[in-house]
């Protein structure tokens, strides 16, 4: 048997070799799910042995983490506002840039609004937005079943179970014919091919495709959006999406094109242009 100091020193010399940016951490993390503890614990005990069943599975976490499946999908968890959230590869995993669109959104919005949130995934930005607005009632959509199945059980365990509701269906089509939103928010897929080409294989090779790209035309979607989400929205209301790097003027022209008003952007920590917001007069 070997110890806890010698497993994770492979692990690492493993991880590293395979171009895992924070080899030394993630052995850390990987062996503290296998033996259902803390990651100082892991520290702590070093010179304490691990026995063969622990071995095994912890070789085949760092082997999978070898061919560069996202630590997140590996130990089935991500943080996300302060919160846990399942992941699955049905599912994006929830970034901290998102925060910015669900914080910005909840600071124009009050009351008993109504708030939906397009192309779910994970329902990180409902269940987030929830969180921050009591009164609000939030409605998510997705058009992937698999996505919203991991979407319901986020809220359930983050206590917005009955906060949420979930709706299957392409884009705005589930809002139709209700109650105006005085909120429609979205992270929509916005990379397209060529970039998708290019990203670090934990994202090309495992994240859900059709979550990461709409086609050739990273900018299909927000054009959708704006003119769908204009009809959607009470008078005052407001549209705001996240956007990739460089998007958000054209973003910005798309939501004037469409007729919405007061267009604004905001940034992230590290002041890339981050969030586009554009209201109904």
């Amino acid at each position: 048997m070997r110890t806890v100091r010698e497993a994770l020193a492979d692990a690492a010399r493993r991880l590293a070799g395979a171009g895992v940016e924070e080899a030394d951490r993630e052995a850390v993390w990987l062996l503290a799910h296998v033996l259902g503890t803390s990651a100082g614990a892991v520290r702590l005990h070093a010179g304490r042995q691990i026995d063969a069943n622990a071995a095994a599975a912890f070789e085949g976490l760092v082997g999978r983490r070898v061919g560069r499946e996202p630590l997140q999908y590996i130990l089935g968890t991500e943080e996300f506002m302060g919160m846990t959230f399942l992941v699955t590869p049905a599912v994006l995993i929830p970034r901290f840039d998102t925060e910015i669109l669900v914080r910005e959104a909840a600071a124009l919005l009050q009351g008993q609004v109504r708030v939906a949130d397009i192309g779910t995934g994970s329902g990180a930005i409902a269940v987030g937005l929830a969180s921050l607005l009591p009164e609000a009632r939030v409605v998510a959509v997705d058009i992937s079943p698999e996505a919203l199945a991991v979407a319901r059980e986020n809220a359930r365990t983050n206590g917005m179970g009955n906060r949420v509701e979930f709706r299957l269906g392409d884009l705005t089509a589930p809002l139709a014919g209700g109650d105006p939103y005085d909120a429609i928010l979205s992270n929509p897929p916005y990379i397209d091919e060529a970039e998708w080409a290019e990203l670090m294989p934990e994202v090309r090779q495992f994240e859900p495709k059709g979550a990461l790209t709409p086609g050739p035309d990273g900018l299909v979607l927000y054009r959708r959006l704006a003119a769908e989400g204009l009809s959607l929205l009470k008078p005052g209301g407001f549209l705001a999406v996240e956007v990739g790097y460089r998007q958000a003027g054209a973003v910005a022209e798309i939501f004037r094109g469409a007729g919405l008003a007061a267009v604004r952007v905001h940034t992230d920590t590290a002041g890339i242009d981050r969030v586009v917001v554009g209201f109904k007069e």
